[in-house]
């Protein structure tokens, strides 16, 4: 089993806000967690970006911030799940994923659901690929999501990659040297999900055998450590 495959099972934590590598999303990161703890006056807001960038980690870490404070949450990790009931509860939080794949009945069940929140003091957080106006949606959905926030989620350019994975240690509390680092972008995934399970797994492993992260304890962890085949 090459080392590509083997980085692949790396398994990621829960996403949350702490493990999300911001990078120039600090704006986007912030207005989410302050949708989902309630202190925000915006009605909704529409993160939109390309495959890839982090839009369904953190809409899973504003729905899990939400339940974590006892906040009723609705998660839709498409419009195909929206609820078929208008009953929502006060103060929910409705979070859609993929809005721009809702067919003709599902964007109707969103634009009930955006004027139900309205009208019991909820808020709603939805994702897609493009902005509102080139959305290809019916237009008063349209018009709604614009009406909350619209930011846009960028992803990290590879060369910002390095100096996001050091700064993304240090918050965990340990050093990772710039040889790993090279090790992890040669070998791994690329994508910043993929980098980042595998430095949390490192991590893991570092505390339990009281060693620090190096590209020697990697390939052991690899190779050897994970009881795969070299």
């Amino acid at each position: 089993m090459n080392e590509q495959l083997i980085l692949d099972l790396a398994q990621p934590e829960p996403p949350t806000f702490a493990n999300f590598v911001a990078g120039a999303n600090r704006e986007a990161l912030a207005a989410l967690a302050a949708l989902a703890s309630g202190t925000s006056r915006d009605a909704g807001l529409l993160l939109w970006g390309a495959h890839g960038a982090g839009k369904s980690h953190l809409l899973d870490a504003c729905a899990g911030a939400a339940r974590a404070l006892g906040r009723p949450v609705v998660r839709c990790a498409s419009p195909r799940e929206l609820p078929v009931d208008d009953a929502i509860a006060p103060s929910t939080l409705l979070v859609v994923d993929t809005v721009d794949s809702a067919d003709a009945h599902a964007q109707a069940r969103l634009f009930t659901l955006i004027n139900r929140l309205a009208a019991v003091q909820g808020q709603w957080i939805a994702a897609a690929a493009r902005p509102p106006a080139r959305l290809a949606l019916r237009e008063d959905l349209r018009t709604r999501l614009a009406l909350g926030l619209v930011l846009e989620l960028v992803p990290l350019a590879d060369a910002d990659k390095p100096q996001a994975l050091a700064a993304y240690a240090r918050e965990r509390g340990f050093h990772l040297a710039d040889d790993v680092i090279e090790y992890l972008l040669a070998h791994g995934r690329r994508d910043m999900t993929s980098l980042v399970a595998a430095l949390a797994a490192l991590d893991r492993r570092s505390l339990a055998i009281k060693r620090s992260v190096t590209v020697p304890l990697l390939r052991e962890w690899m190779q050897g450590d994970l009881g795969l085949p070299q």
